[in-house]
């Protein structure tokens, strides 16, 4: 199956409602069939459904804007830029980046980006040196492994391998990409290395064109790293002893997570707005926005997850929750079009942010790295919309 025909778009924004629904379906065997956990009350149902109701408004609101914007440039155009003006469905290749051997000369562009991704690669294999040791497999050496070095080096090298694949079709790129991706596995997240690989993969999708059954393979290697980063680093953990399998590890995780969503959604205001300042401050203060979540809803000190809707209520409650589903759906619909016809670091960029997006169905927006890339992601899309409008 050969992907150039892009009327199917795999990761439009509206892929995050069905990845919430997979992730409830991926919960229920720790439900009702082990019955591990207790089962959840409707209550927690109504309210993912009221969140992704809102995000889908955030989508709907930016493509009307989009489309306003967008046949009031035809109403002032030739016949002939009319037919490209109206085509907001297929994906332009046009602006796609050719392909180029490994002798083909470097431009000073392309140059930069592979020296910058290189450093985020060293930043990384200095940390782990520093470490001493392999955090994926010591629970203790885990617990240090982000610092300082490992913030910058990811702040480096998501974005920068993204702007470099999505700028440039050259296969040694890929061997930056393979790298980068086996160092911060090695760090015991799984989150970084899930990451690195969708987002890339959402990248070369809308700046390839890649058959169906290299997604398919891409989508195998990430299944592949969270069972095993998340089993592997589970059983490092020598104060916990675990009876599950990796896919049962898997649902109990995700089960666990939308028990602690309802608590949030019964302790709501808990936190009165501390659990976002934690997550802008918490890597300088040493507070993690996470422990948090585990005291306002368990009444425990731990770090625990409330997937993408938990900080929110406990933060600000029902309206908080759903103005930022509703300003999630409006922003990545936005970037999404813009990206269609811009591509490279537009193109990067939505790719990060919907990845990301997508793991926050977990862990929730607790990341102050995610946020920085929002900030980002918002001024490209500003910038666009003023550049379009003069």
């Amino acid at each position: 199956m050969n992907l150039e025909n892009k009327n199917l778009d795999l990761f439009n924004p509206f892929i995050l409602v069905l990845m919430v629904v997979l992730f409830i379906a991926i919960a229920l065997p720790m439900w009702y069939f082990y019955k591990n956990l207790p089962s959840p009350s409707l209550d927690l149902f109504i309210y993912i459904a009221l969140g992704l109701l809102f995000f889908s408004l955030g989508i709907i609101l930016s493509n009307l804007l989009v489309s306003k914007r967008t046949q009031s440039k035809v109403d002032s155009t030739s016949f002939l830029d009319k037919i490209h003006l109206k085509d907001n469905i297929n994906i332009d290749f046009n602006k796609n980046p050719k392909k180029l051997s490994l002798f083909e000369s470097y431009s000073k562009k392309e140059i930069v980006l592979v020296s910058i991704v290189s450093f985020g690669i060293l930043l990384q294999v200095i940390n782990i040196i520093h470490l001493g040791g392999i955090p994926l497999f010591s629970a203790t050496l885990k617990a240090k492994a982000a610092s300082k070095i490992w913030l910058l080096s990811y702040i480096i090298f998501l974005p920068f391998i993204n702007i470099l694949l999505a700028g440039f079709n050259r296969r040694s790129h890929y061997l930056l990409l393979f790298l980068g991706l086996l160092l911060f596995a090695l760090t015991g997240y799984r989150t970084t290395p899930i990451a690195i690989v969708l987002s890339t993969l959402i990248t070369l999708y809308y700046t390839r064109n890649i058959k169906f059954k290299y997604i398919i393979m891409i989508i195998g290697v990430m299944i592949a790293l969270l069972l095993a980063i998340g089993f592997i680093a589970v059983q490092a953990i020598s104060w916990q002893h675990w009876h599950l399998n990796a896919i049962e590890l898997v649902s109990y995780r995700a089960a666990f997570t939308l028990n602690v969503l309802e608590h949030a959604i019964h302790n709501q205001f808990a936190t009165a707005g501390n659990l976002f300042y934690s997550t802008l401050t918490g890597f300088f203060t040493h507070i993690d926005p996470r422990v948090l979540v585990g005291q306002a809803t368990l009444a425990r000190d731990h770090s625990i997850t409330s997937t993408i809707f938990g900080p929110a209520l406990l933060d600000f409650g029902s309206i908080g929750m759903i103005v930022q589903m509703f300003l999630i759906g409006f922003i990545l619909k936005s970037l999404h079009s813009i990206q269609k016809h811009k591509k490279e670091i537009f193109t990067a960029f939505y790719g990060i942010l919907l990845a990301q997006t997508i793991i926050w169905i977990e862990t929730g927006p607790t990341d102050v790295v995610v946020w920085l890339f929002y900030l980002i992601g918002i001024i490209l899309m500003v910038f666009s919309f003023h550049k379009s409008a003069n």
